[in-house]
């Protein structure tokens, strides 16, 4: 948050994002898609991974489609039913960009931290003329 509570700045925040882009700055994929990942691993289900992130399947389906033509090579794999149902996992592929990203962002949250606050102490010091 940019002020102090009550201060007319306590409600902005500086927002970060992690994305891959092509040289023509097309997204590939972004925190969307990354979140996807994340909960298409942890609930073994694209429906419930769409509801969870509020989203249709149809949208999960088109985004999966969209990263895996570009990036060439197959995120999930789709298991049929049995008496226990149906299953989405991750290949391997897609595991290993799921914790390349989740990597990442254990590193750069932190470090993103410290910036941000030096630069919200930067903006207090404008908007409070000291």
């Amino acid at each position: 948050m940019a002020g102090p509570k009550g201060s007319k700045y306590y409600d902005i925040f500086l927002k970060q994002q992690v994305q891959l882009v092509t040289r023509e700055e097309n997204i590939v994929i972004n925190e969307e898609g990354f979140k996807l990942l994340t909960e298409i691993r942890q609930e073994q289900s694209i429906v419930a991974a769409a509801r969870n992130m509020g989203i249709s399947y149809r949208k999960a389906w088109g985004l999966l489609r969209q990263i895996e033509s570009v990036l060439g090579f197959q995120l999930v794999g789709k298991h049929r039913g049995g008496k226990d149902g149906g299953k989405t996992d991750l290949t391997v592929e897609g595991i290993e960009l799921n914790d390349a990203y989740l990597d990442l962002r254990s590193r750069l949250d932190p470090a993103v931290h410290d910036h941000v606050k030096a630069f919200f102490n930067r903006i207090n010091k404008i908007q409070t003329g000291k």
